[in-house]
């Protein structure tokens, strides 16, 4: 219970308090944590030694709270549920609250490096069929490692920042063309933010997992099918990914998902070592993506084929060091029916059997078109968390 008013209840209570950075009027960026419909002002709360963190709760983004490492993630998670639900402190606390709709939300960490895997079985085998119809849907390789790519740190936006529809170059039966995409996509992902760094030639192990990961949020990460079917052989995603990846405004810390680790599904053949996380593990998160406010697909997390602790340590198998603010993706989460896919090449199958949005049929993304991911997991006793959603609406080519 909290004495937080409207809290009680909500999937924002008290067993969740994800980390965000927020400003009020234009103001300096601050750190703070959702209770409810409140923000809590952690910089505030430092200055005033309600809650101590060695000062990296004034800093204007998340990283250097997250370098600290987890004791001190648990002790802070500990006292901020200690000041929200004793009532011995809600004179000093209450004025440190901060309603949600008065402030704005921003990137709630300086991201260093972005990865972004492919782990879904479902998805993978979709988009084999439709990008290489006839020929195996996986390749031999996708069973034995986690397949993953390079993004681009500098594009990745918060929630709410507006997608210009990305240009490139696009086949066609005249030979290649540059313009505007023509099939522009979305990618429901969730997404892992490192805290604690590794250093350069060390490996990570699927044991070391929650030393490294401070917290989970939601990725859109939007797709240029036309320019990414041109492009990506040999050497896999480039332009057609990165002009922008949009990942909510919350951080949801891993100790409020203690209650959603599920077993994972069983792998076939068997992995290699550094690959055998015991337990084999991963998360029941709930999507649902909405296109201009129509619920399309409810994409389950809970059947992704690699575990974020696999996806860790195939990342720093070569001796790659992990950087405090790195951000990894799991990679379009679909499942094995057609109302669980995340994206629309699955939803519409590579455009060939349009959907009904909002009374009209539709295959790829207009300008003007919203796309919004949600997604829930249990939480203790019953009760629900939610994440913190991911929305972006498509603005004209330049």
């Amino acid at each position: 219970m909290t004495w937080v008013t409207g809290a009680d209840g909500s999937p924002y209570g008290v067993t969740n308090l994800p980390y965000g950075v927020f400003r009020q009027n234009g103001g300096p960026s601050r750190i703070g944590v959702r209770i409810g419909s409140w923000v809590f002002d952690l910089a505030a709360a430092e200055a005033a030694e309600l809650v101590l963190a060695a000062g990296t709760l004034c800093r204007p983004v998340l990283n250097d709270f997250m370098a600290l490492g987890r004791p001190q993630w648990t002790a802070v998670r500990q006292r901020l549920t200690e000041l929200l639900t004793d009532p011995a402190h809600r004179d000093a606390v209450e004025p440190l609250l901060v309603p949600l709709d008065d402030v704005e939300l921003l990137l709630p960490i300086e991201v260093a490096d972005y990865v972004d895997f492919y782990s879904s079985e479902h998805h993978a085998s979709n988009v084999g069929q439709i990008f290489r119809p006839g020929q195996p849907p996986l390749l031999p390789n996708w069973k034995h490692l986690p397949i993953g790519y390079h993004g681009r740190a500098g594009t990745v936006v918060v929630s709410g920042t507006p997608v210009t529809r990305p240009t490139g170059q696009r086949a066609s039966a005249e030979g290649p063309v540059t313009g505007p995409s023509v099939r522009l996509d979305i990618e429901a992902e969730v997404g892992f933010v490192v805290g604690v760094p590794s250093a350069l030639g060390d490996r990570v192990s699927v044991d070391d997992f929650a030393e490294h990961v401070f917290g989970v949020v939601l990725v859109n990460d939007w797709s240029a099918r036309d320019i990414q079917a041109w492009e990506y052989q040999p050497l896999g995603p480039f332009l057609g990914k990165s002009f922008a990846t949009s990942v909510s405004a919350w951080v949801t810390p891993l100790d409020a998902l203690a209650d959603a680790f599920v077993p994972a599904p069983d792998q076939d053949p068997p992995v290699v070592d550094y690959l055998r996380d015991v337990p084999h593990l991963g998360l029941d998160l709930r999507l649902a993506v909405e296109w201009n406010g129509d619920q399309v697909s409810e994409p389950p997390f809970a059947t992704m084929y690699w575990t974020p602790a696999q996806q860790l340590a195939h990342l720093t198998v070569n001796g790659a060091s992990l950087r405090t603010g790195d951000l990894y993706a799991s990679g379009t989460v679909s499942g094995p029916d057609r109302g669980q896919v995340g994206s629309f090449l699955e939803l519409t199958w590579g455009g060939a059997e349009p959907v009904k949005v909002g009374g009209e049929s539709r295959t790829f993304l207009d300008d003007g078109d919203t796309v919004t991911i949600t997604a829930t997991a249990p939480g203790p006793d019953g009760t629900t968390i939610a994440l913190g959603e991911v929305s972006g609406t498509v603005r004209p080519a330049r």
